[in-house]
């Protein structure tokens, strides 16, 4: 029994550990493959929440339609820089409302 774990052991070892002696691979260089340069997030370059929710909740659109609300929005986020386009208005419903007969 201890002779063939013996044997095992060595057959394990001749495969895991380099050849030597007329076995003896020629060596070759591996090419190092050069790392990627590494590559810097972009900052998020919008609005803040608090910036939003102050256009949003303006106290001169409540009196506003949708339309003029809209454009409102639109000219509050082009002040700051940022392009609105999230027109809420052509916002139509997918399925049609179900009416439960009573």
């Amino acid at each position: 029994m201890r002779d063939s774990i013996a044997r095992a052991l060595m057959w394990m070892l001749r495969l895991m550990l380099p050849a030597r002696g007329k076995r003896r691979a020629a060596t070759v260089p591996v090419p190092v493959p050069q790392p990627a340069p590494a590559v810097v997030p972009r900052v998020f370059a919008g609005p803040s929440s608090g910036q939003a929710r102050a256009i949003f909740r303006a106290e001169e659109t409540r009196g506003l339609t949708p339309e003029q609300r809209e454009r409102w929005w639109a000219a509050a986020f082009a002040e700051i820089g940022v392009d609105y386009d999230f027109p809420t208005l052509n916002i139509t419903r997918v399925r049609p409302e179900r009416r439960m007969s009573a």
